[in-house]
């Protein structure tokens, strides 16, 4: 007697593979492979460098009609940009980065519950890669509001502070490493 569970592994093949190859005209690109809280702490950043890659594939899609296959490349390009700046922010701000993720894992992916860490992130950011967080269409930048109406999560202002000490106190020199001065 055959075992249910046997009887529908071996009657439906489940696998979540494309098996019709791309044409040759397509580039190969790897998957941007990341979760949703990553992707969402840098999608300003990849909005900022993207543009031009972002626009070109709407574009396209606007004059084909939606087309799907005739945009494979535009879309490729937008994929390896967004690649490219999450590996940056990975290279230059990994601890600013997993700080806000984590913060925005933990309050249902609401910004306004992260801002705290959101502003370390966006300041390491534009110290080294020179990309600035803006939400378009508006006169005032909310993370920049001095009194917003959502506050940040304490817990969110709690770890920042607590991120912010230690990397003040890797950046001091020992105590006892501290050169003595001579008279």
């Amino acid at each position: 007697m055959a075992i249910l569970g046997e009887f529908f592994r071996g009657r439906h093949q489940w696998e979540n593979q494309e098996q019709t190859p791309m044409p040759k005209s397509v580039p190969d690109v790897d998957e941007v492979g990341a979760t949703s809280a990553p992707l969402l702490s840098a999608s300003y950043f990849i909005g900022d460098r993207c543009l031009p890659y972002n626009e070109d594939f709407l574009l396209c899609k606007d004059e084909n009609n939606g087309g799907t296959l005739e945009c494979m490349k535009e879309g490729r390009r937008v994929t390896r940009c967004a690649i490219s700046v999450l590996k940056d922010i990975n290279k230059h701000c990994f601890d600013e980065f997993k700080l806000h993720y984590e913060c925005l894992e933990q309050n249902n992916q609401y910004f306004s519950r992260c801002r705290s860490s959101e502003g370390v992130l966006s300041k390491c950011v534009f110290e080294n890669m020179g990309l600035v967080k803006k939400i378009p269409g508006v006169k005032e930048q909310i993370f920049d509001k001095k009194n917003p109406i959502y506050k940040s999560d304490p817990k969110d202002v709690k770890k920042t502070a607590e991120f912010l000490k230690s990397k003040e106190q890797a950046a001091e020199p020992p105590q006892d490493k501290v050169p003595a001065t001579s008279s």
